[in-house]
């Protein structure tokens, strides 16, 4: 169960988000058979009410607030886990095309059933970043690749941007202490280009940064490697 409507609300209100009883419906959803499921799977350390509501809830939301996403955008959550931040975008923003993509299969079982039980459609992929990358189906066909990952910025660009068509754009959520600036190298090299870091926090007072990355030309085919060699160097 996630914090009563009307203190959410209020929260998202002070985060420039407005919020719906019918999303916070849909939340709370996702929410109780995301508790309920992590009993017997390990889908997230977070399972109260207050840290739910802002550091899965809120914190998938935020960058919404900062980039503009088109309606009806294509969008994929690359090694999304438990949901985050694919989830409650969709859930946030129904309009949105959305693809899970996670390596593990009963992770992407949880999914399938999570899309029942919302009433919200995601397509949920079984599969690694890299093989999914070089598939025909799924390269450069996304408008937005977003990941909430510990991955170094040059490991994630690596798995994220081929993903991206050309004017699309990656969303890299991460944590406060990383120098975005290492990246830089290797989103170059696959097609991108950092446009902009912005620094936050959550209402708990949790730092964050959001890299905007714009897909400026056509990864190399040479891209994403196999998952051996992107472990043994990054670009």
């Amino acid at each position: 169960m996630l914090i009563e409507f009307e203190k959410m609300k209020n929260v998202f209100s002070d985060n420039n988000l407005k919020l719906t009883e019918q999303a916070y419906d849909k939340f709370n959803k996702f929410t109780d058979f995301l508790v309920e499921k992590n009993k017997v799977m390990n889908l997230t350390g977070i399972t109260d009410s207050e840290g739910i509501s802002e550091k899965h809830i809120l914190d998938s939301l935020l960058p919404m607030t900062m980039v503009t996403i088109p309606e009806n955008a294509s969008v994929i959550d690359v090694g999304t886990g438990a949901g985050f931040p694919g989830v409650p975008m969709k859930l946030y923003r129904d309009d949105l095309r959305m693809t899970l993509l996670d390596s593990l299969a009963k992770r992407v079982n949880f999914l399938k059933e999570a899309s029942e039980i919302t009433g919200s459609e995601f397509n949920c992929i079984h599969s690694r970043a890299e093989d999914g990358g070089r598939d025909p189906q799924l390269r450069e066909k996304f408008d937005f690749a977003v990941a909430r990952a510990v991955a170094p910025l040059p490991v994630l660009a690596e798995y994220c941007l081929p993903f991206v068509k050309v004017g699309g754009c990656f969303l890299a959520m991460k944590g406060p202490n990383e120098d975005i600036s290492a990246g830089e190298n290797a989103v170059k090299l696959l097609g991108g280009r950092i446009e902009k870091t912005v620094e936050y926090s959550l209402p708990c007072g949790d730092k964050r940064i959001l890299a905007i990355v714009s897909k400026i030309t056509s990864t190399s085919t040479k891209y994403p490697r196999n998952a051996g060699q992107i472990a043994k160097k990054s670009l």
